[in-house]
C-alpha cells in the first residue's frame, strides 16, 4: 500500500481545525477576529500577476501558504492580511528596497537609523515617508499585533522569509526578529501552542521548545544573553512539571544572573513552593530584591493566603523610598484590607509628590481617614494642588469641619462636573450643611 507522507501544509490544515476545537470560546488574543478561518487560495496565477505587478519574489513558505492554505485569515494576533492588503500598507519602491534590519541590531545602530524620526521635529512629510520607508523597505506587512505593533515578511537579503516583530520609533528598542527561519514554521507554532494550551499573549517573542527543550537551550547556551533568554521562554507554560521545578531551585540558588527569573518561574506554578525564596527576598537587603518579592506576589498571589508575607512587609515600610515599590506595596497589601492611613502616614506626608499619590491610591479603601483627619489636613496644608485632586478622584471628600476650608477653595474647579458635585454635595449632607454652603462667601 502506497503511504503519502504529511506534509508541513497537511500538518496545518489538521493542526487549524484542531486548534478551533481546542479554543472553541476564542480566549485566545486575536481568535475572535479571525475564528480559526482562512480565506480561499490563491491561485497560482493569481500569486505570478501580484508578483509581476509589485516587481518582488515571496518567499516560497509564504508563497505556499497563499496558494495551499489561504489568501490571509487565521494567524497570529489578528490574523494574517489577505495579499493586497498587506501590499497596501508599504509603498512599492519600498517593496523592492534593500532591507536593512537584521537580527540582533545594537542600539546605536537603530538609533542612528530612525534619529530623523524622532529628534527632527521640522522634518517635511517626504522626508518622513522617506526615513521610514528605509526601516521598512524590503519587507511585506502580512498582519497586525494591535495599536502600534505588525508582522513584517523580509523578502530579500539574508533574512530573506523571516518574521519581524514592529512597533513605533523607539530610541533603543530595535525591531524583533522571530527564531523561526521561516513563515511556516512560525506559523506552525502559533498552532501547536494553542493545542498545548501554552499562555501566547505575546506569541513569538519568546523562545521556542517545550521544558526539556529549554533546560537543554539554558545549560548549553554560549552566552549569558542566550540562557535568559531560555529561562524566560519558560514563561509561556502555564504549569511546569517537578523536575524543572527542581531545575529552577538549583538555578535561583547557584546563579546570581537569572536567580529572579528563576524564582518568579517557580512561584507563577505555585507561591507555595516558592515560599523560601520570596522570603530571602524580602528580608534581604537589597531594595531592589524587596520590590521583586512585591512584583511576584502581585502578579501570582492573588489566591494564595500571604498573611505570612505580609507580616513581612508591615515590619518593613520604612525601607520604602520610591514610588514604584510604594504602588506594589499597596498592590499586596489594599486586598487584604491591612493598610490604615495612619500606618501610610509617611507616605502620604511625603515631599515626593509621587509617593504621595501612590499612597492616596493604596489607602483609598482604608475606614480609618475620618479619625485621621489631622494627617489629610497636613496633607492638604504642604502638598501641592494634585493632592487634594487626588484625595477626591480617589477617596472621595472625608466628611470633617476641619477640611472644608479646602473643599471650599476648590469648589470652583468642581462644580459643573456633575460625577465630583455630587461628592461635594454628599460631604454636606453628612455634615448636615446646606447644599449652598460652598457658595457662600
Amino acid at each position: 500500500m502506497f503511504w503519502k507522507k504529511e506534509t508541513q501544509i497537511d500538518r496545518i490544515k489538521n493542526k487549524l481545525e484542531e486548534a478551533m476545537r481546542k479554543d472553541a470560546d476564542f480566549s485566545v488574543f486575536g481568535a475572535s477576529s479571525h475564528k480559526y478561518r482562512v480565506n480561499e487560495e490563491l491561485t497560482t496565477k493569481e500569486l505570478t500577476d501580484w508578483q509581476a505587478k509589485h516587481q518582488v519574489t515571496l518567499p516560497e513558505p509564504y508563497m505556499q501558504f497563499l496558494t495551499k492554505v489561504g489568501n490571509g485569515g487565521a494567524g497570529p494576533y489578528y490574523g494574517m492580511y489577505p495579499i493586497e492588503e498587506a501590499a497596501s500598507y508599504t509603498d512599492r519602491d519600498a517593496l523592492t528596497a534593500k532591507c536593512v534590519l537584521h537580527p540582533g541590531m545594537e542600539k546605536e545602530e537603530w538609533n542612528h537609523l530612525i534619529e530623523p524620526l524622532i529628534s527632527d521635529e521640522d522634518i517635511s512629510d517626504l522626508e518622513y515617508d522617506a526615513t521610514r520607508n528605509q526601516v521598512l523597505g524590503g519587507m511585506l506587512c502580512i498582519g497586525t499585533q494591535g495599536c502600534e505593533y505588525d508582522m513584517y515578511l523580509v523578502l530579500e537579503g539574508k533574512h530573506r522569509g523571516k518574521i519581524v516583530y514592529t512597533s513605533d520609533f523607539h530610541p533603543d528598542h530595535p525591531f524583533f526578529f522571530v527564531y523561526e527561519d521561516n513563515f511556516l514554521d512560525w506559523y506552525e507554532r502559533w498552532l501547536d501552542e494553542i493545542i498545548l494550551d501554552y499562555d501566547i499573549g505575546w506569541f513569538g517573542g519568546k523562545m521556542p521548545g517545550d521544558e526539556n527543550a529549554l533546560i537543554q537551550a539554558y545549560q548549553n547556551a554560549p552566552s549569558e544573553e542566550i540562557k535568559s533568554k531560555a529561562l524566560e521562554g519558560m514563561f509561556k507554560f502555564k504549569k511546569i512539571v517537578q523536575s524543572t521545578i527542581d531545575f529552577l531551585k538549583n538555578v535561583a540558588e547557584q546563579t546570581q544572573n537569572d536567580r529572579i527569573t528563576a524564582i518568579q518561574l517557580i512561584c507563577k506554578t505555585s507561591i507555595d513552593v516558592g515560599r523560601e525564596f520570596l522570603l530571602e527576598l524580602l528580608h534581604s537587603e537589597n531594595n531592589e530584591d524587596f520590590l521583586h518579592a512585591l512584583k511576584i506576589l502581585n502578579w501570582y498571589g492573588k489566591s494564595f493566603d500571604k498573611a505570612e508575607f505580609i507580616k513581612v512587609i508591615l515590619q518593613n515600610l520604612d525601607r520604602v523610598h520610591d514610588s514604584e515599590t510604594l504602588s506594589h506595596v499597596g498592590y499586596v497589601l489594599e486586598p487584604a484590607g491591612v493598610i490604615s492611613l495612619q500606618s501610610f502616614a509617611p507616605f502620604l506626608c511625603h515631599t515626593d509628590s509621587n509617593i504621595q499619590t501612590a499612597a492616596i491610591y493604596a489607602t483609598r479603601s482604608c475606614n480609618d481617614k475620618s479619625e485621621s483627619w489631622e494627617t489629610i489636613e497636613q496633607m492638604f496644608m504642604e502638598g501641592s494642588k494634585d493632592v487634594l485632586k487626588n484625595t477626591i478622584l480617589y477617596w472621595g471628600l472625608i466628611p470633617h469641619e476641619r477640611l472644608l476650608p479646602y473643599y471650599k477653595a476648590a469648589w470652583p474647579e468642581y462644580k459643573n462636573n456633575q460625577n465630583f458635585r455630587e461628592k461635594f454635595i454628599g460631604c454636606l449632607k453628612e455634615l448636615h450643611l446646606p447644599d449652598d454652603y460652598f457658595d457662600k462667601e
